[in-house]
């Protein structure tokens, strides 16, 4: 029998009159015995244009594990999305105040949302590492892109501003503030 039928039988009026009038019900519970933990690396190579500042992002590769998959296709889409998002943070949004207070950013009309022209190709590779805290053995994926995105395009900035000795930069690492960064400090030998 399908679950529409199963449905249907126990949704029919003599069922309901046999069983008080409640219908298919089923209720379970279940507590996980610890958290089930999700883990990746991502790792990017940019190019930072002398004249402009602007981050050109030339590879990126990421690594994730979210267990057990049951639809490829949006997991695929949740690691993309994060990345997209973390991409954001590194590079474009951010919420800019008047000297008053005042939002200047106020709409997505003047917050710098990445956009699916501008992303770089991604070089992205999924892993199947099971829980053992569940049956299904299923972990998290939302946030297992989103967080090291930002993080591994603001160093591998960093690390292409290293001969003119910046070593810290705020984000988002906009191609304004990284030409400024580099026009107030001094080139410098690499030490490698």
């Amino acid at each position: 029998m399908t679950f529409l039928q199963l449905v249907a039988a126990a949704s029919s009026r003599a069922h309901r009159s046999v069983e008080g009038g409640r219908g298919l019900v089923v209720s379970g519970t279940y507590t996980l015995p610890g958290a089930p933990f999700s883990f990746g690396a991502h790792a990017v190579v940019v190019e930072v244009s002398r004249e402009t500042g602007q981050v050109t992002i030339l590879r990126y590769v990421g690594v994730h594990d979210c267990g057990r998959i049951v639809n490829p296709r949006l997991v695929e889409g949740q690691i993309i999305g994060g990345i997209t998002q973390g991409l954001g943070q590194a590079l474009t949004e951010d919420v800019v105040y008047s000297p008053e207070g005042q939002p200047l950013t106020g709409s997505l009309l003047d917050y710098a949302l990445p956009k699916a022209h501008e992303m770089p190709p991604l070089i992205l590779e999924t892993l199947e590492v099971p829980s053992p805290t569940n049956p299904l053995g299923a972990k998290g994926i939302g946030s297992v892109s989103t967080v090291p995105a930002p993080a591994a395009v603001a160093n591998a900035v960093l690390d292409a501003l290293a001969s003119f000795g910046v070593r810290h930069l705020d984000t988002p690492l906009t191609a304004e503030k990284i030409w400024r960064a580099m026009q107030g400090a001094r080139e410098v030998e690499h030490p490698f």
